[in-house]
């Protein structure tokens, strides 16, 4: 089982960049649909990607068709879409014999609409109130990859790590110390 976040025609490299760092920190792959807003040296999307360029594995599509020649029988390919009914959350992202794709469209216009109709029953809504039109891209794609991670126990990620000058390291065997913390503030 491999996640993939997919942007299609991404215009910002910030948003790239922090997604990469994003795919990085998590196991996912990053494919990346062109024509692309950048290019994929600029100076933003390096910096926003920090140093952790060399631990993402970045795939580069032509063009939407040539993505999708490129799923298997066996993947399972999702549009983030405003448009959508069904809630991210209430799909099950744990087959172990499928690959995941999380496909996510252009910060100004999104997917292309007859994308979306072709492949409605893979169309997932990020739920939202009506006081914005959307969610910022990168934090998008974060809430829906951590959801399928979370459903598969976070595989070969760290839940827990110990620093030697950890601020809270007293407080890992006495419970009752972090609570009374938690209350004085």
């Amino acid at each position: 089982m491999t996640n993939h976040v997919v942007l299609y025609e991404p215009l910002m490299p910030a948003n790239t960049g922090n997604i990469a760092r994003t795919c990085a920190g998590t196991n996912t792959i990053l494919d990346l649909i062109e024509p692309l807003g950048f290019q994929i040296d600029n100076k933003k999307m390096k910096r926003a990607g920090l140093d952790y360029w060399d631990k993402v594995d970045i795939r580069m599509h032509d063009d939407l068709d040539a993505f999708l020649k490129t799923l298997g029988p066996n993947d399972e390919m999702y549009l983030i879409s405003k448009f959508s009914s069904k809630n991210y959350a209430q799909v099950d992202y744990t087959d172990p014999n499928k690959d995941y794709y999380f496909v996510f469209g252009k910060e100004t216009t999104g997917l292309p609409e007859t994308f979306m109709r072709e492949y409605y029953d893979r169309n997932l809504r990020i739920p939202m109130s009506d006081n914005i039109r959307c969610y910022n891209l990168s934090n998008s794609v974060a809430m829906v990859l951590l959801e399928a991670l979370r459903q598969q126990g976070f595989p070969n990620m760290e839940t827990s790590h110990h620093y030697e000058n950890d601020k809270l390291k007293d407080n890992y065997n006495r419970p009752e110390r972090y609570e009374r913390n938690l209350g004085e503030n």
